[in-house]
């Protein structure tokens, strides 16, 4: 017997069995529909269902980094390529193997945008760290700009621990200054969940301090971000033009959408284009990829800086939280200069699940982010 079938044993316990008892006939009949429709709700509701398969992780050797398996499949790899100026989480893939995130600029693939090539994978960073751009920061930067932009080195992967349903992933990393200091140590630990159609990555990262104050002042970008394949951006025909954290104007081009079904939902209720700027503890963004339905969807944490969140998402891709940018997302009414003290610390905590196969409902995530909450 199922523990939620244990709901209703009291109920039973109390029916009196008689033959040919029209009455209690009857009873059984609608507690059986009644359990019956629980159970298709449960259901419905349950983002995950029991979890399933393990995960693993394997070296990349030479290639600078570490693939993270689920039932034996890729699920994503973190890597530190040198032409990428921080370490990414990328590709990543629904258990169906579906890929959610955009090729360009590490594999372009036919058809979708060529803009903003520091968008890569999943990352963390922000637009200004003792008045350096680390967001921003990419092999298109001139080198006559370079000393503008600061870089998030690898260090160290400290710990792998795959298991059934879960696994570890422990890495360090050093936000250094263009002649190399140090600004800040990162320590970051990934949790990997796998339960089946529906694949978890619970972020911690500790950033730390070193002898000197660290500033992030109010700024757009940042600071969770994942840039989603063509698929799951939002239908626009518009040509548009973005500026980017230094005034750099980028051009995003008209383009077809044939097979772009991309849809944002907050929290809030709040829905597509008009999420950005918007607060919130979760955002989804969903559409369709193969025929099949994709959701995916990032999890703010109540003991983040800035909670709830900001949302930096944007129709064109890019799907990211800002809990520190205040200032635009506001129009000027909040401003946060957010600093980190001396040798201390701050922990940002972020929850990423994708999940294939259908939409999520707003039950459903409330109980991811509830969950998410009470973990860490």
């Amino acid at each position: 017997m199922r523990s939620r079938d244990l709901l209703f044993l009291p109920f039973f316990q109390t029916i009196e069995f008689k033959p040919m008892k029209l009455k209690s006939t009857l009873v059984l009949s609608a507690l059986l529909l009644l359990m019956t429709t629980t159970q298709v709700l449960f259901a419905k509701s349950s983002p995950a269902g029991k979890e399933q398969g393990n995960v693993t992780f394997t070296d990349k050797g030479d290639q600078k980094g570490v693939d993270i398996l689920m039932d034996g499949k890729l699920f994503t790899s973190y890597i530190w390529p040198e032409n990428v100026m921080k370490p990414v989480l990328y590709p990543i893939f629904t258990a169906s193997g579906a890929e959610v995130t955009r090729g360009y600029p590490l594999k372009p693939r036919a058809g979708e945008r060529v803009d903003h090539p520091h968008h890569i994978g999943i990352w963390f960073n922000y637009g200004d760290v003792n008045k350096l751009d680390f967001w921003n920061n990419s092999e298109a930067i001139p080198a006559d700009k370079k000393s503008e932009y600061g870089t998030i080195h690898h260090k160290a992967v400290v710990k792998k621990e795959g298991g059934k349903g879960h696994g570890l992933l422990v890495v360090s990393s050093s936000w250094d200054t263009p002649d190399g200091k140090e600004l800040l140590a990162d320590k970051t630990e990934m949790y990997f969940s796998n339960q089946g159609a529906t694949r978890i990555i619970d972020r911690i990262t500790t950033l730390t301090a070193g002898t000197l104050p660290v500033s992030m002042a109010d700024n757009k970008e940042g600071v969770i971000a994942i840039r989603v394949a063509r698929q799951l951006e939002l239908p626009s025909k518009d040509q548009v033009i973005m500026t980017d954290a230094k005034g750099n104007p980028t051009t995003v081009k008209s383009m077809s959408t044939e097979g772009v079904t991309g849809s944002y939902r907050s929290s809030e209720g709040i829905k597509d284009d008009a999420v950005w700027s918007t607060r919130g503890k979760w955002m989804d963004l969903n559409g369709t990829i193969n025929n099949e339905k994709v959701a995916i969807v990032i999890c703010d944490h109540p003991q983040n800086p800035g909670y709830p969140t900001y949302w930096h998402a944007r129709g064109y891709g890019l799907f990211a939280a800002n809990p520190l940018g205040w200032s635009v997302f506001s129009k000027g009414k909040e401003s946060l200069n957010f600093s980190v003290p001396a040798g201390k610390s701050v922990k940002f905590r972020y929850r990423i699940v994708i999940h294939n196969g259908s939409d999520l409902s707003d039950e459903a995530i409330n109980a991811l982010t509830d969950e998410f909450a009470k973990k860490y």
